[in-house]
């Protein structure tokens, strides 16, 4: 008898070995940490709550709903826990995950890893958790720092983000369209822009006009407040503008009506320009941007706008880069959220009928583009990006945690529109002492 009872023991502790058990979930040695930082955002009842580096350390109200994101390749049983602690008395807390609800009590003021339940995956893809708070004894609901998920549906490759900084991960990833330039000194480049209605998230910047030595287009900074950027980086490489030598500082040619001018720094410095303009999503706009030698070793930068309530072009500003001899160079677009709070919201943009004129004054329609990302999406902690053709426009579109993607250096060939641009190069604003 007791040799049966010995066998019986050595089977469950083997059996045992690779698994926690936490009342009737367990927890196998292959489950996988998910930090809360980098991956989790407040949706709702912004000011309740806060998500820092360590985590859910401030949150106060029950009106906050924290939201984590993961991407699963594979579907079956999830079985989810949380690494928390209480900080201010007894909390209770619900969590939500594919249709299912759970509600949790939080107790221990030592760090300990909660069961929260399981839920059926049925197709891979990015999968959110809603935490919010139902009723707390003090003043703030517990400290979170981990998600951790384990079972069938959580077999690698699961996509989060982890070993990458957290602001850029946050912010989400950037995605580009390059146009392929002829083989000619190329010095004008023209694009349309338009946003669709509700793609114009706060944080986003619809970047028309790319060229080699900067950028311009539109923004959405504030509730209240839209914007028209044109910068131009200097040839001295820093991130602080202070430490740019006077000759090798962008200067400034000329500025548009209500335009400020400034200097930027912290990625690349160099001069900037913006215009507070109300620029309507669902309307297109046009871009006009200028790259040409001065003939002596420097180079004019210009860039306009035309806005259909205005039906005019306007000039943005004119800048002069010292110790730079180029025609344009890189034209290209691209899509940014700048606001790492925002950058659980998807935003998506259409740049259509691209246009260069040469040195010699030739227009060339140009159809095809490539699609390329940012750091953040190559190292694969974000994987909500895509671009590629609607119609006779490309596209690009990222945040939101959307399933779909687009590969790398993928080329797309939208529809030509054979519409030339109708624009008297000589009598826009600005150039005419300078063309």
């Amino acid at each position: 008898m007791r040799i049966v009872k010995n066998c019986i023991a050595a089977f469950a502790a083997i059996f045992l070995s690779g698994c926690q058990f936490f009342g009737q979930m367990e927890m196998s040695e292959n489950a996988i940490s998910i930090p809360i930082a980098g991956n989790t955002y407040v949706t709702a009842g912004k000011g309740d709550a806060f998500v820092l580096t360590e985590g859910i350390t401030r949150w106060t109200g029950e009106e906050a709903v924290l939201s984590s994101w993961f991407k699963v390749s594979h579907i079956g049983e999830l079985r989810l826990f949380m690494k928390a602690k209480a900080i201010d008395g007894t909390s209770e807390i619900s969590v939500s995950c594919e249709g299912e609800n759970f509600t949790l009590t939080i107790d221990d003021t030592e760090e300990t890893i909660l069961p929260v339940g399981k839920v059926s995956i049925i197709e891979p893809g990015y999968i959110r958790v809603d935490i919010k708070g139902i009723k707390k004894e003090g003043s703030r609901f517990p400290a979170i720092t981990e998600l951790i998920i384990d079972g069938e549906a959580a077999r690698k490759p699961i996509d989060y983000v982890h070993d990458f900084e957290i602001y850029w991960a946050l912010r989400g990833p950037s995605v580009h369209m390059s146009y392929a330039l002829p083989d000619a000194d190329v010095e004008y480049f023209y694009n349309e822009v338009t946003v669709p209605e509700g793609e114009d998230k706060i944080g986003s910047y619809f970047m028309a006009n790319g060229f080699g030595e900067g950028y311009c287009g539109i923004q959405v900074n504030s509730e209240t407040e839209r914007r028209i950027l044109f910068s131009v980086w200097s040839p001295f490489e820093t991130d602080n503008p202070s430490e740019i030598p006077e000759n090798q500082r962008i200067q400034l040619l000329e500025k548009g009506e209500k335009v400020c001018i400034g200097e930027f720094g912290n990625e690349g410095s160099g001069g900037q320009s913006y215009r507070v303009y109300p620029w309507i999503a669902g309307n297109t706009y046009r871009f006009l941007t200028r790259v040409c030698p001065d003939g002596k070793g420097n180079t004019q930068y210009y860039a306009w706008f035309f806005a259909p309530e205005d039906g005019q072009w306007q000039l943005i500003a004119g800048f002069l880069r010292p110790q730079t001899n180029t025609w344009y160079k890189r034209a290209h677009s691209f899509l940014e959220n700048f606001i790492p709070e925002q950058g659980y919201l998807s935003r998506s943009v259409l740049f259509g009928n691209q246009w260069i004129r040469t040195a010699k004054g030739e227009w060339h329609e140009l159809i095809e583009g490539i699609f390329t990302y940012d750091a953040t999406a190559k190292a694969q902690v974000r994987l909500d990006y895509a671009g590629g053709v609607d119609g006779d426009s490309f596209f690009l579109k990222n945040g939101g945690f959307f399933n779909e993607n687009t590969e790398l250096n993928s080329i797309f060939t939208r529809l030509p529109k054979n519409n030339m641009p109708k624009i008297e190069i000589e009598k826009l604003p600005g150039i005419s002492d300078n063309h």
